[in-house]
């Protein structure tokens, strides 16, 4: 396909004032709790599977249907309201009904007395979930000095979910769940997400501090309000399109594995339910540890040599999880090979961001992360369900460990997008600094 132009010459970045520094570090604090919390109350169905089951005698299809139906409203509420916030020049209100609204419907699930109820309550929980990344990644490269870029959008969107919904989330919603029982989980989610909205309220600005006055100055150009870029010209662009198709294949590796592993844990290995909450908390301390070290080793050595060498090793995660019998021995494989997602910020908001205009960021991102819900978030754990109620529940490990092979070999396709990869290019040849489609130097 025909890629559009992105060779420009570009000045050395201006100094950030103290202003503009402070507001980006601000803005990457609420921000990560924002969508840390998004995923804590994401997480918290798998955790709670084995209490609703005594309830509602969930079969593993009907545990994939929950996780699918909110996939499926996650993914289309994010490519709306991307094209939507792109369309209007605008992200702050959008951003916060979106939390509101999550915080809302999560608490709902808990006051829900079947199948049909919860599932409701987490489509509805999806269609605001699905809104916060798209918005939250915009503003967050719109406010990350160059240098930073690909540690900031890390930090946000993989050692935020890390934390709170890897670490945090098995060890507070199943022993809540074990003394006051699951609804309650569900009922109190609401209290940090009506907390969170009101400082962004406060807080976060639709344009950060000193863009309007020198977009050259080491951040990204300030979008243009009301400006957006055709959805073929988005498409266009080769590295969206391995992108989203890697969204879809990583998603499923994620999904699938997050899924189906406290239950595997519980009824295939025999775990108590403690060592299943302690063995899924190192899935967290690896999310947290990966999530910002990845997209970081990304911003020194490239995107698509982080990407091929982490999924590489991601491929390993379900396996261990079939094959590694001793609890102990299983936590310190999961923490070091569930590398995944580190390299879900690069597909799904840093290497999109460095590729097309600002007029088309909302779009870029919620069609990556919209595009890869629907396939690897909504079909994945449908087909896994299925096929573990067929032929055992390690089918499932066998899909997910199938889905990081393919995101292996798309990774090979990637034009290279990181600032201080590419400048050493265009010093050791001569040629003009590359820079992003759109980005005004």
């Amino acid at each position: 396909m025909t890629e559009p132009p992105t060779q420009t010459s570009a000045p050395p970045p201006a100094p950030v004032s103290d202003a503009a520094l402070a507001y980006e570090n601000r803005l990457l604090l609420v921000l990560f709790l924002a969508f840390g919390f998004v995923f804590f109350d994401r997480q918290a169905l798998s955790f709670l599977a084995p209490f609703i089951d005594d309830d509602f005698d969930l079969s593993n299809t009907e545990l994939g249907v929950l996780s699918g139906a909110l996939a499926f409203t996650w993914a289309l509420s994010g490519m709306v309201i991307g094209r939507v916030s792109d369309r209007l020049g605008r992200r702050k209100p959008l951003l916060i009904g979106a939390v509101v609204l999550f915080s809302v419907f999560s608490a709902a699930g808990g006051l829900m007395t079947g199948f049909f109820g919860l599932l409701a309550a987490r489509a509805l929980m999806g269609v605001a979930e699905g809104a916060v990344l798209p918005l939250s990644q915009s503003l967050m490269v719109e406010a990350s000095q160059e240098h930073r870029r690909g540690l900031n959008m890390g930090l946000l969107q993989g050692s935020a979910a890390g934390l709170l919904g890897g670490i945090a989330a098995p060890l507070v919603v199943v022993w809540v769940a074990e003394h006051f029982g699951w609804r309650t989980v569900l009922l109190l989610t609401i209290v940090p997400g009506l907390l969170i909205a009101a400082w962004m309220a406060r807080s976060v600005r639709e344009v950060p501090p000193g863009v309007e006055r020198d977009p050259a100055r080491g951040r990204v150009a300030a979008r243009p309000a009301g400006v957006s870029t055709p959805l073929r010209e988005v498409w266009a662009h080769r590295n969206i399109v391995l992108c989203t198709l890697a969204a879809c294949c990583y998603l499923t590796w994620f999904v699938v594995i997050i899924t189906f592993t406290p239950v595997y844990l519980k009824d295939e290995k025999g775990f108590s339910s403690g060592t299943m909450s302690a063995v899924m908390t190192c899935f967290g301390v690896a999310w947290v540890l990966w999530g910002f070290l990845t997209p970081a080793i990304s911003d020194r050595v490239g995107r698509r040599t982080t990407m091929i060498a982490f999924t590489s090793v991601a491929v390993l995660c379900p396996l261990a999880v079939v094959y590694v019998d001793n609890p102990l021995l299983l936590g310190a494989v999961i923490v070091l090979t569930y590398t995944g997602l580190g390299c879900f910020t690069l597909i799904m908001a840093t290497i999109p961001a460095e590729t097309v205009p600002r007029g088309a960021l909302a779009t870029a991102l919620g069609l990556v992360m919209g595009v890869g819900e629907l396939t690897g978030g909504v079909l994945a754990p449908l087909a896994a369900g299925w096929a573990s109620d067929t032929w055992g529940l390690q089918t499932a490990m066998y899909i997910s460990a199938g889905g990081a092979v393919a995101v292996v070999l798309l990774s090979f396709g990637l034009r290279e997008t990181a600032p201080r990869v590419l400048g050493r290019r265009a010093e050791r040849t001569g040629a003009p600094t590359p820079t992003k489609a759109g980005a005004t130097p």
